[in-house]
């Protein structure tokens, strides 16, 4: 097994980094770093060739996984050891494994192919419905998500583990403008709203090249988003609701599109 440095002292410069990776976007993005925590996410990551910048273990977390931490730390560029109570400080969990990866963010992809199906999120702000959007997606062969740069940060503790690590997995497609993306990229897109005069989804054909435009939880999409779209789509509800959840809402129209494909 690699070399692993002790670190001891609660003001260690790795101690600062790493804390202000798991609570702040800015950090993340001017770093060009995030964090994995636990056993698993630190596996998904492995397996699809993330490599680490750093490696961050407890001495029992060796004595538990010691194959697996011998496996990432041949990923890692530097190794350490924590004791316990400094890595309670750094951990982002209530029951925390001892088991850290810091991670460079993936190159953002700019090339997407017109006979995929996606789903695009606007100004999504919850990295719980992010997790649970993508964990569908997944599972139902959405070819990627595409995110506008305002949207909650796709590298924060909380969409990755919401995610369970389907983040790491699907080719994600982070844009400024979504309407000059959709058109550069021959894309036909479909805004999903909340209006009952709007197109029933049920009853809209889907096809190669198809994107669903989902828009912030709050106030849904822009009238630039819709603009961009050839149909705005509704799902058709019974009763007294109104609404849906944006996670809910996307899955269902993610089922819709692919369901025939």
């Amino acid at each position: 097994m690699p070399n692993f440095t002790e670190i001891t002292s609660k003001d260690n410069p790795l101690i600062k980094l790493v804390s202000g990776l798991q609570t702040s976007a800015k950090q993340r993005k001017s770093n060009g770093l995030f964090v994995l925590e636990g056993l698993r996410i630190c596996e998904d990551a492995y397996e699809n060739n993330i490599m680490f910048d750093k490696l961050i273990v407890t001495k029992s977390a060796i004595e538990k996984h010691s194959d697996i931490i011998e496996k990432f730390s041949k990923s890692s560029e530097k190794c350490y050891i924590l004791r316990e109570d400094l890595f309670k400080k750094i951990s982002d969990t209530n029951s925390p494994q001892g088991i850290i990866a810091v991670a460079k963010i993936p190159k953002i992809l700019s090339k997407i192919t017109n006979n995929g199906r996606y789903i695009a999120l606007e100004n999504l702000s919850d990295p719980s419905n992010l997790g649970a959007i993508a964990r569908t997606a997944e599972a139902l062969g959405v070819d990627g998500i595409i995110m506008t740069s305002d949207s909650c940060d796709p590298y924060s503790p909380k969409s990755l583990r919401s995610s369970m690590g389907t983040l790491l997995r699907l080719p994600l497609f982070i844009v400024e403008d979504i309407s000059d993306f959709i058109f550069s990229n021959n894309l036909t897109a479909y805004a999903c709203v909340v209006d009952k005069d709007a197109d029933s989804i049920t009853e809209t054909n889907f096809a190669d090249g198809d994107v669903l435009l989902i828009g912030n939880e709050a106030n849904g999409l822009t009238d630039t988003a819709k603009t961009v779209a050839k149909k705005c789509l509704t799902i058709k509800m019974s009763g007294k609701a109104e609404s849906l959840n944006a996670a809910v809402a996307a899955a269902i129209a993610m089922w819709e599109m692919v369901k025939d494909s």
